[in-house]
């Protein structure tokens, strides 16, 4: 915006300003004494610049968009817990205190504590130390006792835990500002239910199906973070605010999108030094990412695209044989329906 108020352009309109019989040349008095007041109001230039890139949504970040979004009384989502089961061995009858930590192997441990007191061979509840999407590790991750009972008992997860997620991003705050102020939710209408469901930590967004089961009715849809069906916690969370929210007369039901899965099977050709579960991985990444994109986007499932996504994997150098869901065209979703990546079975 003043991005030509530098601090030549500054000081030669100060110079110019000073009567013509008094010397301006570089190194007079004159010269010397309005240099560093235009260095300072070129850096005041640049200063009114960012006040005003802060002062708009499109723009603003951190704590001014905060500010900015409060004035429509959104506020940005702050990180949520993740949770699940956890089963301990050892001695049998050996009882294992509430608060009992737990964590996963590696460089950067993730921690979990015990929600309940229990027995060896039962299941029992833990959360995440710390709030964030790190805490959804997968089945099998949690594998070490802290504390008293460390070398005492082993643990582990059966299931992956889920429903953490981190702070919410600028970008995801200023999309939900900007779609609050363009499309304006009142009544109970589809974008008031989209608005509630998208004001809940682990909700990426919602589709929203009136009059889904009869009068009256509602079904709104849930989309998590990672683009998949959010964990339980996270729709029970969502439903509970919906409810206390919606018109009185609405049968509003709320869940999770229906994950269909996209299993591939394909001949690969190798790259020289290829690796074939190295590139299983690259593909099941590329695929994954793919069919991110396509949620809430795109109701087909291109068969073309995961062609593609298989060539752009390091590894591969050609394919055959590619089937899709055991055919070789797309495939349609409902729109309540994501697709998520399933078995990846591979030769070469």
């Amino acid at each position: 915006m003043f991005d030509d108020q530098t601090t030549a352009a500054i000081l030669q309109r100060m110079l110019t300003a000073i009567a013509p019989d008094i010397d301006k040349r570089q190194g007079s008095v004159a010269y010397d004494l309005l240099a560093p007041s235009a260095l300072e109001l070129a850096q005041a230039y640049i200063a009114l610049t960012t006040a005003f890139d802060l002062g708009y949504a499109e723009t603003a970040s951190g704590e001014y968009l905060d500010r900015r979004a409060a004035e429509r009384g959104i506020t940005r989502k702050a990180a949520a817990v993740a949770e699940g089961y956890v089963t301990f061995a050892g001695a049998a009858g050996t009882t294992i205190p509430a608060g009992t930590t737990v964590t996963t192997s590696g460089d950067i441990p993730i921690a979990f504590t015990t929600q309940a007191a229990a027995v060896v061979g039962q299941s029992v509840a833990v959360k995440a130390v710390v709030a964030g999407a790190s805490g959804n590790v997968a089945a099998g991750a949690i594998n070490l006792v802290v504390g008293n009972l460390a070398g005492v008992l082993t643990v582990s997860n059966v299931a992956a835990m889920t429903g953490g997620s981190d702070t919410e991003s600028d970008d995801s705050l200023r999309s939900r500002y900007l779609e609050d102020a363009r499309t304006p939710a009142t009544s109970g209408n589809e974008a008031h239910y989209r608005q509630w469901a998208k004001e809940i930590a682990g909700v990426y967004d919602a589709r929203v199906f009136p009059v889904w089961n009869g009068p009256n009715s509602v079904k709104v849809a849930l989309l998590a973070d990672d683009k998949t069906a959010p964990s339980q916690s996270v729709i029970d969370a969502a439903n509970a605010h919906i409810q206390e929210m919606r018109p009185i007369l609405a049968n509003v039901t709320v869940v999770g999108v229906t994950e269909i899965l996209a299993n591939i099977s394909v001949k690969l050709t190798l790259k020289e030094g290829g690796v074939l579960a190295d590139a299983v991985e690259q593909i099941r990444a590329n695929v994954t990412k793919y069919l991110a994109d396509l949620a809430f986007n795109d109701l087909v499932v291109r068969y073309a695209k995961i062609a593609e996504c298989i060539l752009n994997a390091p590894d591969v150098l050609d394919y055959e044989n590619l089937t899709v869901n055991g055919g070789t065209g797309n495939f349609q979703l409902s729109a309540d329906q994501v697709a998520v990546t399933g078995a990846i079975v591979t030769t070469n």
